[in-house]
């Protein structure tokens, strides 16, 4: 272990070379495959040096997904303390409507991910500005076509059945969302053109001093100026284009980027059709996943009392979401060295890092799990001061906690298949785990059997459970010398796609 610590300490202290992925890459292989180690010795050596490479990219992961959620938590938090009506209103808008626009740019960036993350280990560096520039041309289009969703997110929640009042209120907190939308349009192909070369930390410095903009402002608008929920929104997406301008200021500004980015180019616009069918089998797939809790918060609409249960179901999901971004950065950190390991030929580090990154996920859920539980009584006070509401928060936390031990798991394997490219695949799985199980299941339990939100809970946690087993099997019977080959014709394809149009820069 000493020595494969030792052919680390250089490139770490070099991190700031566009080559230390690699370099670590090629160490994990040579340990992996060094059989005059013993087995014991071999596994101890390339699992320290798995965790080591794992958390560097992890850490500042979780804390930029973290820092992202919490930004609009803290709006819900304020607006909370004006009323129930207001935070039933913000949680909606949330989690309705809002998380339609996250899931599906989000899962239409993710495309990037595959495509930049297999490149760069292929040190194809000229390749991933590309890909970030027709993602964004993308999702920017995209995004013109969302926008209407929110332009009649009230007539649209009437129509789920959702109360006059609370549609109308979430409806004005809606519309001031809409910049947001395309924030989101460029920040999720910024956030994975740089995580595709690990470069993590800057994302995360940007997202805490962001926050702390966020909160001022937010104090200042909801409070001092009384602007209420449009207010609240406004600024909720003004911090969200605030991380999009600095990230893409610090990509034009650092050396890290300067192989990987060459400017605008009119090759952005070539090739469209083929990253559209990626990115729409990525954005099918991950829109699944976001959607399928959110719609428990719909559902959650239509039940007797729903106010309260709306109000104590949002704070579970805000709370789940909250930990849920632990594993959303393990995701990405799955994804990152799954396709960078892919895309350098390496199969058994692939594999290997599949491994460790599912069981670190998994350990930290545990411990949110056991939080969670401990701190039922209490942890709804953070957003209301209403004991009707804590008591149904208490009464909800052991299918919280269940939900955050399958979600320490499922996020990492998702991630693993954004590495690999089976974004359509999964899509499959996901329809019908999640919408032919999970909440037709949850529909009759909370509604014929009279079970409310814990019966509409328990068909969804099903149907997690259900897929977590699916991607479990398959992920582990993959044959990784395949995938690295598949990795190998993709990016073929793609460099291919972009040599026949040889357009000039602008």
């Amino acid at each position: 272990m000493d020595s494969v610590e030792s052919e680390l300490n250089e490139p770490i202290l070099q991190s700031k070379t566009e080559l230390e992925p690699a370099v670590i890459s090629s160490a994990l292989e040579d340990v992996l495959s060094n059989t005059q180690l013993s087995h014991f010795r071999r596994l101890q050596s390339a699992t320290w040096v798995e965790l080591k490479t794992l958390f560097r990219l992890a850490a500042p992961a979780v804390v930029v997904y973290l820092l992202n959620n919490v930004t609009s938590m803290s709006t819900q938090i304020f607006c909370g303390h004006l009323g129930n009506l207001q935070l039933a209103a913000v949680s909606l808008g949330n989690n309705g409507i809002q998380i339609f626009a996250y899931g599906l740019m989000l899962g239409m960036g993710s495309a990037v991910e595959t495509l930049c993350g297999q490149a760069y280990g292929a040190h194809k560096y000229d390749m991933l500005g590309i890909y970030l520039q027709r993602s964004m041309i993308l999702l920017m289009s995209t995004g013109v076509l969302v926008m209407f969703i929110y332009i009649f997110s009230k007539p649209l929640l009437l129509l789920l059945g959702e109360s006059t009042s609370i549609a109308s209120a979430a409806a004005i907190f809606v519309y001031g969302l809409i910049p947001q939308i395309f924030a989101y349009a460029a920040n999720f192909p910024i956030q994975k053109f740089l995580q595709a070369q690990s470069i993590v930390a800057p994302s995360s410095y940007i997202s805490a001093a962001t926050l702390v903009v966020h909160i001022l402002l937010s104090w200042v608008v909801i409070y001092e100026l009384g602007w209420g929920l449009l207010g609240a929104a406004l600024v909720l997406s003004f911090s969200w284009w605030i991380i999009v301008v600095a990230q893409f200021v610090y990509i034009l500004m650092s050396d890290r980027c300067k192989h990987t980015w060459r400017g605008f180019s009119w090759q952005a616009f070539s090739g469209l059709w083929e990253f559209l069918k990626l990115s729409t089998a990525s954005a099918i797939m991950l829109c699944l996943e976001t959607w399928y809790y959110q719609i428990l918060v719909l559902i959650a609409g239509l039940l007797p009392n729903a106010e309260i249960e709306l109000d104590a179901l949002s704070i579970c999901m805000t709370i789940s979401g909250w930990v849920y971004m632990i594993s959303v950065g393990f995701n990405a950190a799955a994804s990152v060295r799954v396709s960078n390991e892919l895309g350098a030929g390496h199969p058994k580090s692939a594999s290997f890092s599949v491994v460790i990154v599912t069981l670190s996920s998994l350990v930290i859920a545990l411990i949110c799990a056991i939080l969670v539980l401990g701190l039922r009584n209490v942890m709804s006070y953070a957003f209301t001061s209403g004991t009707t509401v804590s008591d149904a928060v208490s009464e909800l936390s052991p299918f919280l906690a269940v939900s955050i031990i399958l979600n320490g798991i499922q996020p990492v394997l998702s991630g693993v298949a954004v590495g690999c490219g089976w974004q359509a695949f999964v899509a499959y799985v996901n329809v019908g785990c999640y919408y032919v199980v999970g909440i037709p299941v949850g529909a009759v339990l909370g509604f014929k059997f009279d079970l409310g939100a814990k019966g509409i809970w328990s068909g969804m946690i099903g149907g997690t459970f259900i897929q977590t087993l699916i991607l479990l099997w398959i992920t582990f019977r993959t044959d990784w010398n395949k995938e690295v080959e598949s990795a190998q014709k993709r990016l073929d394809k793609w460099d291919e796609s972009i040599e026949k149009e040889p357009l000039s820069n602008n």
